[in-house]
């Protein structure tokens, strides 16, 4: 037979669609021919795959060859179709038979000796091939990765020649068992109780924790500000399977997820020289940014004035929506992004505005156009603002240790715990059309928050902001109404934005 079928998968975004790789062999000059929107990477498979075939025993046809990636109107890139196009060829020419072919789907690239390398997107194709119930055969590394989501059969293949042996019935390859969900949420050893004094900073970020909320650390350098973001995923509960799957799913298009890390809420701590489309996404195929590789995760922008001013301005939109949407001229992409925003910056360019030592050299003109490159909208979607002083050298020893890691997220999974059979969600990702109903204060906290909203002129994004972080403080104190102390606290946190 001089037509073969093989089954494989795209990359579209965040979705998987199914290509059929169609290899034809025909009488005529000796030529390999690639159709179906190939870009680079995929054409240059003609030598890749010539190459592992031939040095795996096999025979390449000396006849003219076709190979067509349906459908034609999906741009395909990368290496991972090397495989099927080899299986294609020795399928068309009779060398294996065609027949097994058509139960499985195939992705993986070639070496020239016809070893496999690992592929990015491995998760996001095994979740999508799960519904057809075809098996899929991937290289062991990407099999691996993959095994959480393997709804059908997976198998992991070392060589073109395993899967050869596998597909004629001579060696079966090694099936891949889904992996059990991790719970340990330890990271490392970066711990909490490394962190000496600064309680208020830390009261903050356990109320950031407990809610989902974005924060903002402001103080002079050496202050503990990095320090402290860094110990926020170590307070997080692990991740529900379902938020798991889709965090290792855009991970898993960047080369990036870890499987024992599957369950744990991911860090991401970009560079302020970072643009636009590293941040939010984007290319001529579209590809998930740090926003979303921080989906259900940690994203923390540290020097935040530093980082360009449209950079910034791109973080609104997914702050309120939770996705983001990256258009092109001929494609478009949607790509989740539910992160939790940790920010910190210096309250002037030389860091050390407001020092009672008084060292700093700042001009109250130069303070004032540092602070005004965060812009009044982006801080008005930032929940809690807080000052983080610097401590004397010597009073660093003499302070106790504080809590740890481990008792901080007992409390914070309590008050998760509560926010889910309250409303089936934190208290950040409230609807507006539900923060009434759930985060309705007293009497006496109704008055005080008006008084506040007066004073310092909050919005009303800012006074709905207000009500979810003062709910989330009531769920740590385990208080079914929202009282004055859980409002006043709310709006404490608030002041930074009108200073």
């Amino acid at each position: 037979m001089s037509l073969a079928i093989v089954h494989s998968r795209g990359l579209d975004g965040l979705s998987a669609p199914e290509v059929a790789v169609e290899v034809h062999l025909a009488n005529g000059l000796p030529s390999v021919t690639v159709v179906g929107l190939p870009d680079t990477e995929v054409k240059e498979a003609r030598d890749r795959v010539r190459a592992a075939l031939l040095n795996s025993g096999f025979d390449f046809p000396a006849k003219r060859i076709t190979i067509n990636l349906a459908p034609a109107d999906l741009p395909k890139e990368s290496g991972r179709f090397d495989l099927p196009i080899a299986l294609g060829i020795l399928g068309a020419s009779g060398q294996i038979p065609v027949t097994a072919l058509d139960d499985y789907e195939f992705a993986g690239e070639l070496s020239l000796s016809g070893v496999l390398h690992p592929i990015r997107g491995a998760l996001a194709m095994v979740l999508a091939a799960g519904k057809t119930g075809r098996r899929f055969i991937l290289p062991a590394e990407s099999a691996q990765e993959a095994a959480p989501a393997a709804d059908a059969p997976l198998f992991a293949a070392g060589s073109l020649l395993d899967i050869c042996a596998h597909l004629c019935k001579r060696q079966e390859l090694p099936q891949c068992a889904a992996s059990p969900l991790d719970d340990n949420t330890a990271t490392d050893d970066i711990d909490l109780a490394d962190v000496r004094g600064q309680s208020l900073a830390k009261r903050a970020l356990e109320i950031a924790a407990g809610g989902g909320h974005s924060l903002l650390f402001s103080g002079p350098p050496g202050s503990g500000k990095s320090m402290l973001a860094a110990r926020l995923p170590g307070l997080l509960p692990p991740l529900t399977p379902r938020a798991a799957l889709e965090s290792a799913a855009i991970l898993s298009l960047c080369g990036l997820f870890r499987p024992e890390r599957f369950s744990q809420p991911t860090f991401r701590s970009p560079h302020h020289s970072a643009s636009a489309v590293a941040l939010v996404g984007g290319g001529s195929v579209p590809r998930p940014g740090e926003i979303s590789l921080a989906h259900e995760g940690v994203l923390f922008l540290d020097e935040l004035p530093e980082f360009q001013r449209q950079v910034l301005e791109a973080l609104r939109e997914p702050l309120e929506s939770g996705r983001i949407h990256i258009s092109r001229a001929a494609r478009q992409s949607v790509f989740p992004a539910h992160f939790q925003l940790i920010a910190a910056m210096n309250p002037c360019p030389c860091g050390h505005h407001g020092d009672a030592g008084g060292k700093c050299r700042c001009t109250a003109e130069q303070v004032l156009r540092y602070r005004n490159r965060i812009s009044g909208p982006l801080l008005d979607r930032i929940d809690l603002h807080v000052d983080v002083p610097a401590l004397p050298a010597d009073a660093l020893q003499q302070l106790p240790i504080g809590e740890s890691s481990a008792t901080v997220r007992a409390r914070i999974c309590q008050a998760r715990e509560r926010q889910q059979a309250r409303q089936g969600s934190t208290n950040a990702k409230l609807p507006v059309s539900q923060i009434e109903r759930y985060c309705h204060p007293d009497a006496e906290g109704l008055a005080l928050l008006k008084q506040a909203i007066v004073r310092l002129g909050l919005s009303a994004r800012a006074y709905h902001r207000v009500l979810k972080v003062a709910r989330t403080i009531a769920d740590l104190a385990d208080s079914r109404t929202l009282r004055p102390e859980h409002i006043a606290e709310a709006v404490y946190y608030r002041r930074f934005a009108k200073d």
